[in-house]
């Protein structure tokens, strides 16, 4: 059994990068893990001030919820990102989370396995790239792991147009095969 930690970057429950961690999380609990879903709505987290006093200390000195997601990453065997894809990039709030990650990297962390999920209103094939670059340089820093797989459902406009689609299937799947 390992720990999965799913994080939902989107600052609306129920958006459709919501939806996908939703199942990717019911997958992972299909397949017997320990799942825990952080939503960033709702959360205090603000931006890194490159003090890099985290780098002596082992955790930020900004008292907000970042700290206390840090400690679950950290803890995790599967990390899973779902974030929608704005202006083709990650959102703000993933990119602000993944800044004051910063504490992490002169620390041992137990992840192997890292998933991105990705939606957008654009369908093309490259719409996600830049969003994957920004993790892929995150995952760079933590060389005991890698990006396992990821997943992009474009031409998802509204909240619930991905209701029915196939990618959620696909996101079951792999939160399974986690």
């Amino acid at each position: 059994m390992k720990k999965v930690i799913v994080i939902s970057t989107s600052l609306r429950h129920g958006s459709n990068s919501d939806m996908l961690a939703d199942r990717f999380a019911q997958g992972a609990e299909a397949a017997g893990h320990e799942v825990e879903k952080i939503s960033l709505a709702g959360k205090n987290i603000q931006f890194c001030r490159g003090c890099l006093a985290c780098q002596k200390l082992g955790h930020c000195v900004i008292n907000d919820d970042v700290n206390g997601i840090m400690a679950k990453v950290l803890q995790a065997d599967v990390v899973c990102w779902a974030t929608p894809i704005y202006y083709y990039e990650m959102s703000g709030q993933m990119k602000t989370l993944i800044d004051r990650m910063n504490a992490m990297y002169s620390q041992d962390y137990k992840f192997r396995d890292v998933y991105l999920l990705t939606t957008a209103a654009e369908d093309e094939e490259q719409t996600p790239q830049r969003a994957e670059a920004g993790l892929t340089g995150w995952i760079d820093c933590y060389p005991k792991c890698r990006l396992a797989a990821t997943l992009f459902c474009g031409g998802v406009n509204d909240a619930r147009e991905i209701e029915g689609n196939p990618k959620l299937q696909e996101a079951f799947e792999l939160g399974f095969k986690s």
